[in-house]
């Protein structure tokens, strides 16, 4: 007679049942099995979301592979074996251009279409490896976006990568591609570019196709490339642009925009001085000149005068441009509200907070005397014609700060912002053709300076950035090596006596020749808080804020309770649009003096312009 033999789980039971050590190691079987298990699943999810924050792709990715290439002996076509991408405002035949916004791309169809752009490119040999995140409906520069995740700044990973084309400027900078496309309306190619340490180009208005484009606002939009080598840059220009290759030599003259590197924060021997280095032994260049840029449009674009704030006696200086800053924004407001209001009051898209606020801002413009705005533009336009001519090219900081942290609590504060838009409002307020061109690093932060050339010289502008891309580069290597020369001591006697006459010399309102006094008697004496103070007030009348500002800091550092020096600082810093900094200043100013009415007066016209 057989006998059933116990299953499995029977026989494990009577084990157990006469060994009770048994149990034990089965609990810590079981418990080492789920913290593995958990363990891994948290990897995993820590690895996911590093990859939503650091890609800087949309999915679904696609990939459009090139035309088909004439067969030998026909010549390679220009751009073949480089592969590019495209922000996702693109229109891509079959699929859905998104616009940075999931209820954009959740009420809208395919494309029937692919961009002009991109069909060019892809007619002259390129690659394109699908749409790259950006900033909301074109909307903003800083390059983060809620929905799809901020792509990570290769440069600076705990630093945002500059909007809005974010993704286009990382998936180069990251050396994913070897070019990409974007769109900058404000700024949005220019910004991420010199954030992100690559070349970005934004072409002269109109110049190149905006077909299958989405639109946010006509009169500022224009295609803009992202590129790390100036010889990709000069070739993917060569083909959207349609240039000829060959174009009569002209002289090269460059201007240096010397109150536009006031409102900088680094030293013009990273930045000004490596420029005028480089082109020291190049052909064809002429000696650089020095300008007030701002005061040149404050007197040849005559209809800014309206827009422009009484706040400040220097009212003639940065703030000409952050003047001409609010006409583009204005514009933008009024386009992008004939393009999208009827989109935006029936789909009700959930905007990221910034974002909202200024679709929000849009689509309530009520501007009725939209001929001034564009009167602006008109001006802006011819003056910068007058003044570059057919050989001139305007030098200028891209950006004045370097890039704020990532998820800034408040976003991007008013200064920030002021200051930015300044800058990047004389290209897409001219029309000009602009080329953004990485200077090396100050406090570990990429910077950039920009080249300007009048409308329509896109050809002569990027024949330069190719010649002397490489000077520049070298000259940036040998900046990051030297050092400053040291200061000497001297007689204080004798410093007493400059300074005297330097004071003379203000009083009888020659500026340079008291800040030669100042800054003889500062050689002789380097401890006088009263020697840099008066200099900085002779720096303000001169428009020269940054200077200012510095020997306002060291006279403060050499006497604590000297109000003048914060009041002339708290007078820089705000007209170096730095309203917080300066704010602060005045209210030091009044804690040593209650009485002081400049300091109150400026103080409440702080807080108000903060508001």
């Amino acid at each position: 007679m057989w006998k059933l033999q116990p299953q499995p789980l029977q026989a494990i039971k009577a084990n157990v049942s006469s060994n009770p050590k048994t149990w034990i190691v089965i609990g810590l079987t079981i418990a080492g099995i789920m913290v593995m298990a958990e363990t891994h699943r948290r990897r995993r999810r820590r690895a996911g979301t590093q990859i939503l924050l650091s890609e800087p792709f949309m999915e679904p990715r696609f990939q459009l592979i090139p035309f088909p290439q004439p067969p030998p002996p026909a010549a390679t076509q220009p751009l073949a074996s480089l592969s590019f991408a495209i922000s996702d405002i693109f229109d891509v035949k079959g699929n859905v251009t998104g616009f940075g916004s999931p209820d954009w791309a959740r009420t809208h169809e395919a494309a029937t279409k692919t961009a002009f752009v991109v069909t060019t490119l892809l007619k002259n040999g390129a690659t394109c490896h699908g749409h790259t995140v950006m900033d909301e409906l074109s909307f903003g520069i800083t390059g983060e976006n809620v929905h799809y995740g901020t792509p990570v700044n290769p440069q600076l990973q705990s630093h945002i990568p500059g909007g809005s084309s974010s993704g286009s400027a990382v998936a180069v900078a990251a050396g994913l591609v070897d070019f990409a496309l974007g769109t900058d309306t404000t700024g949005c190619v220019r910004i991420p570019a010199s954030f992100c340490g690559v070349i970005g180009y934004r072409p002269s208005h109109g110049a190149v196709s905006m077909l299958g484009v989405l639109p946010n606002s006509q009169s500022l939009d224009a295609v803009g490339i992202f590129a790390r080598d100036p010889s990709i840059l000069h070739r993917v220009g060569h083909v959207l642009l349609q240039l000829n290759s060959v174009e009569p030599k002209r002289a090269r003259h460059l201007i240096f925009a010397d109150d536009l590197f006031q409102l900088s924060k680094v030293p013009t021997e990273k930045t000004v001085r490596v420029v005028s280095k480089a082109i020291e032994h190049l052909s064809r260049y002429q000696p650089p000149r020095h300008m007030n840029f701002s005061q040149y449009i404050a007197s040849n674009v005559p209809s800014l005068k309206g827009f422009c704030e009484e706040s400040t006696k220097h009212q003639n200086g940065v703030f000409t441009l952050k003047a001409l800053s609010s006409v583009m924004l204005l514009i933008q407001s009024c386009e992008f509200k004939t393009n999208h209001e009827e989109w935006v009051k029936s789909a009700k898209p959930k905007l990221g907070p910034d974002v909202s606020d200024r679709v929000r801002a849009a689509i309530n413009f009520t501007n009725e005397n939209m001929k001034t705005l564009y009167k602006v533009r008109t001006e802006m336009r011819a003056a910068l014609q007058s003044l570059l001519k057919d050989d001139g090219i305007l030098v200028i900081p891209t950006i004045a700060d370097p890039p704020l942290k990532l998820n800034t609590k408040k976003g991007w504060s008013s200064e920030f912002n002021d200051r930015t838009l300044a800058l990047t409002s004389i290209a897409s307020m001219s029309g000009c053709c602009q080329v953004t061109v990485p200077v090396g690093k100050h406090n570990d932060c990429p910077i950039s300076v920009s080249f300007i050339a009048f409308h329509g010289a896109d050809k002569f502008l990027l024949d330069i950035v190719l010649d002397m891309y490489s000077s520049v580069q070298l000259k940036v290597s040998i900046a990051s090596h030297s050092s400053p020369l040291p200061d000497t001591n001297g007689n204080m006697d004798a410093s007493e006596l400059l300074k005297e006459k330097g004071n003379a010399a203000f009083k009888g309102r020659q500026w340079n020749k008291a800040v030669n006094y100042y800054t003889e008697a500062i050689k002789l004496n380097m401890m006088s808080a009263t020697y840099y103070s008066n200099r900085a007030a002779a720096y303000l009348e001169l428009g020269c804020f940054q200077q200012a500002e510095e020997d306002c800091s060291k006279a403060i550092s050499l006497d604590k309770k000297n109000v003048k020096a914060y009041l002339r600082r708290g007078t820089a810093r705000e007209s170096l649009l730095c309203y917080k900094d300066a704010a602060q200043d005045f209210k030091h100013a009044l804690v040593l003096e209650p009485q002081n009415k400049v300091a109150n007066l400026a103080e409440k016209r702080l807080r108000k312009l903060m508001t």
